[in-house]
């Protein structure tokens, strides 16, 4: 590094990074405490976000993280109405460069419209959502015999007493607790990928 180089070049403040990146605070937050971007506290804990980190998210998103391989990605779509939740999942999962196609919407009416277009491989779905549901689009897609090779995964802040009141989930449905549990959904995906390579022609 120059002698003059100044450690200010290197790293920005949290705000900083939320408008290079076009995202909330929160949400810049939270992709630091999930590794997504390289960071590090001040004495007065501060954070400060590597440049070069903020650079590379960037990148990726621009790039749009072709796959890899010659396999064809995991489509993944994502049915939660929290803004920056959405923002955070899209950001991490591009942070883990698997071959992975991802969607968004914010309400169970637009998921079914968006899974009757073209089915997803894997459904992560919130349950409180404005309109239809996420209890009653799981259901209606439960109903599906069409559909019966969609994973559905469930991300709540509804504990399992509260979804069991609510009338509960279908059998087979993947339930984590909020806030988002990103190593083991990677984990889950990771596993689905690799299912796919062993099953595929060739």
């Amino acid at each position: 590094m120059p002698a003059n180089r100044n450690i200010k070049d290197d790293y920005c403040t949290t705000r900083e990074a939320a408008k290079l990146l076009g995202l909330s605070l929160g949400t810049v937050q939270q992709m630091v405490e999930n590794g997504v971007l390289q960071a590090w506290k001040t004495g007065g804990g501060h954070r400060r976000i590597a440049i070069r980190s903020v650079e590379e998210n960037l990148r990726r998103r621009g790039a749009g993280e072709a796959p890899k391989s010659g396999a064809a990605p995991l489509r993944l779509l994502i049915a939660e109405d929290d803004r920056d939740l959405q923002g955070l999942y899209a950001e991490t999962v591009a942070s883990w460069e698997m071959p992975i196609e991802l969607q968004t919407v914010g309400n169970g009416f637009d998921g079914l419209m968006q899974i009757g277009l073209q089915p997803p491989d894997v459904l992560i779905a919130d349950l409180l959502m404005p309109g239809i549901d996420g209890f009653e689009m799981i259901r209606r897609l439960r109903a599906n015999p069409a559909l019966n090779d969609m994973d559905i995964i469930v991300v709540t802040g509804l504990s399992p007493a509260e979804v069991a009141e609510r009338g509960g989930l279908p059998p087979g449905i993947t339930l984590y607790a909020k806030p988002i549990p990103f190593s083991q959904l990677r984990g889950y995906l990771q596993a689905r990928l690799a299912q796919r390579q062993r099953t595929s022609p060739g």
